[in-house]
C-alpha cells in the first residue's frame, strides 16, 4: 500500500484530509451542523491511529481494529458531550477506514477474469470489515463497562 510517510508534513496531510473527508461525508448524509466538527475530529483520530499502527508494521487488521476502536470511543465521548446519538459520529468517523482500494481492485480483477486475485482482495475486504466491526464492538463494551462502574461507584457513595 502506498501511503504518505508519517515524517514531516505527511502526518499533517493525513490529519487534514481525513478530517475533510469525514466532514464531507457527514454533510453528504445530513449530519447536523453542530456535530460536523466532532465528526471530523473522530474520523481523523481514527485515521491517525490507523496510520501510526500501519507504519509501525503491526499489520493492517490490527491497524483497522485500533482505528475503529478509537472512532467508537471518540463517538461515545462526542455523543455524551453534545447530547446526540452516537451513530452521528460513528458512521462518518469510519469513512477513512473503509477498504476502498481493495474493493476497487477486487471488482477490477473480476472484470478482467482474474478471479483468484479478486478472491484474494475479497478475503482482505472481509477481514478488514471484521476488524472494523470488532473495534466498534470493543468500544461499545468499554463504554458500557465504564458507565456501569461509574454508576455503581456513584450509588455506593450516596
Amino acid at each position: 500500500m502506498n501511503i504518505l510517510p508519517i515524517t514531516g508534513y505527511g502526518l499533517l496531510v493525513h490529519f487534514l484530509f481525513s478530517y475533510i473527508a469525514t466532514m464531507g461525508f457527514g454533510i453528504l448524509i445530513n449530519i447536523p451542523h453542530n456535530a460536523l466538527l466532532g465528526c471530523g475530529a473522530v474520523g481523523s483520530l481514527g485515521w491517525m491511529t490507523y496510520i501510526l499502527i500501519f507504519h509501525a508494521h503491526l499489520g493492517t487488521m490490527l491497524a483497522n481494529l485500533s482505528g475503529a476502536l478509537v472512532v467508537g470511543l471518540g463517538a461515545a465521548i462526542m455523543a455524551r458531550a453534545k447530547k446526540m446519538p452516537m451513530i452521528l459520529f460513528n458512521v462518518p468517523g469510519m469513512v477513512p477506514l473503509v477498504p476502498g482500494s481493495q474493493s476497487y481492485k477486487a471488482i477490477y480483477n473480476f472484470a478482467f477474469g482474474r478471479n483468484s486475485v479478486a478472491l484474494h482482495y475479497l478475503v482482505q475486504i472481509a477481514m478488514i470489515a471484521g476488524a472494523i466491526a470488532m473495534g466498534f464492538f470493543l468500544a461499545e463494551m468499554i463504554t458500557r463497562m465504564y458507565y456501569r462502574i461509574k454508576g455503581s461507584v456513584k450509588n455506593k457513595a450516596i
